[in-house]
C-alpha cells in the first residue's frame, strides 16, 4: 500500500502543478520509502511509496511503451503474474517486476474494462495523453480508499483527505450528513466524507473525467441470486452440501492465503482470538511448513475485551513468534487525537487506538505487511443478525402507527423491510433532539433516513440472510472496518494490511452458497467452522461472536477521565455549535448512573462520537457554529 495523490484539469482550467508535492508529502506516513510524480499538461501525479515487492525498481509513477499511459496505484494487485504472462504474450515489455505495473499494459489492451481482470486491493490513477482521459478506480471490496473533489475546474484526489486539503482551492466544511450517518450506523458510507464537497469513489467503482466533464459508474457490486432461484438444501442433504461447500471455500481460500503473502519484505499475522484470523493463520502456517511466522494480538486489562488466552493457544498450536501489545487505560487519552487525525472522522468506538498501536509494534518489530481475518463475518453470517434472519424472527420492538413508520423508514432507505442496526424511528427521534438549534430545522434534509445508501435493486428480492450480508459489506465493512478501523489505522504506521477472506474470486464464489449453509444447526458460519474444524483449536471453534472492542464512553465516564468529560463539556459543545449541550448533559448523567444500559436498544455510544467530533473538529480547524 501507498498514497497517491493527483490534480486533473477539467475544461481547461489552470493547473498549479507546485501544489503537487504539498500534497504528496501529506501522505509519507503512507509510503515513507520512496517519492514519485508526474507533470503534463493537464496532469500532475503524485506518489509515496511503501516498498513491497521489486525494492530496487518498483518506485512509481508507471508508463507504458511509448509513456503514452501513465498510472499511480495504491495497494496489490494479486494475479498480477498471470496477468503478467498474458500481456508479454501479447507483446508488451515490463520496466519491473512490481505488480501494479500491468495496469498501465491492461488499459492498453482492454481500455475501462481492465479492471474486470483485477483480482486485488487498490486506488489507482491513470491518465491516458492520447485521449485526455483520466481514469480513476477503487477495487471491489473498498479496501483501498480514494477521495476526490472538484473546485475552480480541478479534479483534486489523494488515497486521504488530509492530503487534498493542502490544496489552497479547498475549504473544509463539516458534511452533516456524514455526522448522522456515523450516528445511525457503523461508520460512514461512500461517497459520503466528513468533508462538505469530498467525496469517496464506491467499492467497485471508476471515475472517468476528460476535459468535458466526469461521470462515476459501477463496474463490480455484490450480487446474491434472488430468492426464488435458490435451490432449497433439505435436512438429509445438509451435511453434504456443507461438506462441498467447505471443500470449494477452502480451496479458494488457501490460494488467496498464498497470494497474499508474497511480498521482499517481512509478512505476519494478526491474531484476534476467533475463528477468521486464527483459520487464516493456520493456512499460511501451512503454506510454509517449517517457516516460523510473526504474529500480534492486542492485549487489555480488562477481561470485558481481552482475549489473550485464545490468541496465544492458536499461537503455540502454529509456533509462531507470537507479540503482544498491551493497551492500558491511559493510551486512549494519549493517542486519541491523533487517531482521529488519521481516520479524518470521528469513531463510535474506541478500537481504533488498538489497532494503531498494534501497527506501530508490527512496524517496530521490522514487519511490513500483515494477513488479517476481515471480512469472514459479512460473508459467512457471522453476527447474530443472521441467525435471526435464519430463523425469521423479527428483530423490530414497535406495534402499531410506530411500525408502519418504521416500516416506511426502512423501504426509504433499503427498499426493502429489513431491520438494521436499530430501529430508525426511535433513533431518528433521538438525534433530532440531540442536534443544536441551529441545525435542528434542517434535520430532515440531512438525516439519514432521508439517504438512499445503496443499490436497493441488490436487496430486492432476496434471502433475508443475503441481504443483510449486502448491507454489512457496503454498511460496515467497506468504510468502517477496511477503512478508518483498518487502512488508515495500518497507513498510519505505513503497515499494508491484507484480506484473504475478499478475495475477488472467493466473494464471487461466496455468492453461489445456499444462505441455509450459513446458519446451520443454529450456528454462524457454518461453512467456515467446517473449514476450519481440524486447523483452528477447538477451544476457539466453540467461542461465541467476540467482537474486537475497547472502552466505551462509559468506562471512561466512570473511571473519571478528566479530558474525556471536558469534550462533552457544555462549554466545548455549545462553542462549537453541532450539538445541544443540555441533551449532551442528560446522557452524560444517564451514562454515569446506567452505564451500557442507557439506550442499549440503539446499539449506538453517541457520547463517544461526540468526544471525538470535538476532536475532528479542532483537528482540521473546522468552522464552529456558536
Amino acid at each position: 500500500m501507498c498514497g497517491i495523490a493527483g490534480i486533473f484539469a477539467l475544461g481547461g482550467a489552470l493547473l498549479n502543478s507546485r501544489v503537487i508535492s504539498e500534497m504528496t508529502s501529506e501522505l509519507i506516513h503512507r509510503g515513507p520509502d520512496d517519492v514519485g510524480h508526474h507533470i503534463g499538461k493537464d496532469i500532475a501525479l503524485g506518489f509515496r511509496r511503501l516498498a513491497l515487492t521489486d525494492l530496487e525498481r518498483g518506485n512509481q509513477p508507471h508508463y507504458s511503451e511509448d509513456r503514452g499511459l501513465v498510472s499511480v496505484c495504491n495497494g496489490e494487485i494479486y494475479n498480477h503474474g498471470r496477468l503478467r504472462a498474458s500481456l508479454v504474450g501479447r507483446g508488451h515489455r515490463f520496466r519491473t517486476e512490481c505488480d501494479s505495473e500491468v495496469i498501465v499494459h491492461l488499459y492498453r489492451e482492454y481500455g475501462l474494462d481492465l479492471t474486470a481482470h483485477l483480482d486485488g486491493q487498490f486506488a489507482f490513477a491513470l491518465h491516458d495523453t492520447a485521449t485526455g482521459r483520466l481514469l480513476l478506480a477503487r477495487d471491489h471490496a473498498g479496501i483501498v480508499p480514494v477521495f476526490y473533489t472538484v473546485v475552480d475546474g480541478l479534479l483534486v484526489f489523494a488515497s486521504e483527505i488530509k492530503a487534498i486539503l493542502r490544496h489552497p482551492a479547498v475549504r473544509p466544511k463539516v458534511d452533516l450528513r456524514g455526522l448522522d450517518q456515523i450516528l445511525s450506523l457503523p461508520g460512514l458510507v461512500s461517497p459520503r466524507t466528513m468533508f462538505e464537497g469530498i467525496r469517496a469513489l464506491r467499492p467497485g467503482e471508476r471515475l472517468v473525467a476528460d476535459p468535458s466533464g466526469l461521470t462515476v459508474e459501477r463496474y463490480w457490486d455484490l450480487d446474491y441470486p434472488t430468492a426464488d432461484a435458490l435451490e432449497p438444501v433439505g435436512p438429509t442433504a445438509l451435511d453434504g452440501e456443507l461438506d462441498r461447500a467447505a471443500r470449494s471455500t477452502a480451496a479458494l481460500l488457501d490460494s488467496a492465503v498464498r497470494d497474499r503473502l508474497v511480498a521482499d519484505v517481512p509478512v505476519g499475522l494478526y491474531l484476534s482470538g476467533g475463528i477468521d484470523s486464527s483459520l487464516i493463520a493456520a493456512l499460511a502456517a501451512g503454506s510454509r511448513p517449517g517457516h516460523t511466522w510473526p504474529s500480534y494480538s492486542a492485549t487489555f486489562p480488562d477481561d470485558d475485551f481481552d482475549e489473550s488466552p485464545h490468541q496465544r493457544l492458536v499461537a503455540a498450536k502454529l509456533d509462531t513468534r507470537h507479540h503482544e501489545v498491551p493497551v492500558r487505560h491511559g493510551d486512549l487519552a494519549a493517542r486519541l487525537a491523533g487517531m482521529v487525525r488519521h481516520a479524518e472522522m470521528p469513531v463510535r468506538e474506541s478500537y481504533n487506538v488498538c489497532s494503531m498501536m498494534l501497527s506501530e509494534a508490527v512496524r517496530a518489530d521490522g514487519t511490513v505487511a500483515v494477513l488479517t481475518g476481515e471480512g469472514a463475518d459479512e460473508l459467512f453470517g457471522g453476527y447474530p443478525g443472521y441467525r435471526y434472519d435464519a430463523t425469521g424472527l423479527g428483530d423490530s420492538r414497535l406495534g402499531g402507527l410506530d411500525a408502519e413508520l418504521e416500516r416506511e423508514i426502512r423501504h426509504r432507505m433499503w427498499g426493502v423491510d429489513i431491520g438494521y442496526e436499530t430501529d430508525q424511528l426511535i433513533a431518528q427521534e433521538f438525534r433530532r433532539e440531540l442536534y443544536s438549534e441551529d441545525l435542528a430545522p434542517g434535520f430532515d434534509e440531512f438525516t439519514v433516513t432521508s439517504q438512499r445508501l445503496v443499490d436497493t435493486e441488490r436487496l430486492k428480492g432476496r434471502h433475508p440472510l443475503h441481504q443483510r450480508s449486502y448491507l454489512d459489506f457496503h454498511l460496515r465493512l467497506a468504510d468502517h472496518l477496511l477503512g478508518d478501523h483498518g487502512d488508515r489505522m495500518a497507513l498510519a504506521n505505513a503497515v499494508e494490511l491484507r484480506f484473504p477472506f475478499l478475495s475477488r474470486p472467493l466473494v464471487d464464489h461466496v455468492t453461489t452458497l445456499s444462505p441455509e449453509l450459513m446458519v446451520a444447526g443454529g450456528a454462524e458460519k457454518a461453512v467456515l467452522r467446517r473449514v476450519a474444524a481440524g486447523r483452528v483449536p477447538g477451544e476457539v471453534l466453540a467461542r461465541p461472536k467476540f467482537g474486537f472492542r475497547g472502552q466505551t464512553s462509559s468506562h471512561l465516564l466512570n473511571s473519571g477521565a478528566d479530558w474525556f468529560e471536558e469534550l462533552l463539556s457544555p462549554s466545548v459543545v455549545r462553542r462549537q455549535g453541532y450539538f445541544d449541550p443540555d441533551t449532551v448533559g442528560a446522557l452524560v448523567r444517564r451514562q454515569r448512573e446506567q452505564g451500557r444500559q442507557v439506550h442499549a436498544h440503539l446499539d449506538i455510544d453517541y457520547l463517544m462520537v461526540i468526544a471525538t467530533f470535538a476532536l475532528f473538529v479542532e483537528e482540521f480547524g473546522l468552522p464552529c457554529l456558536g
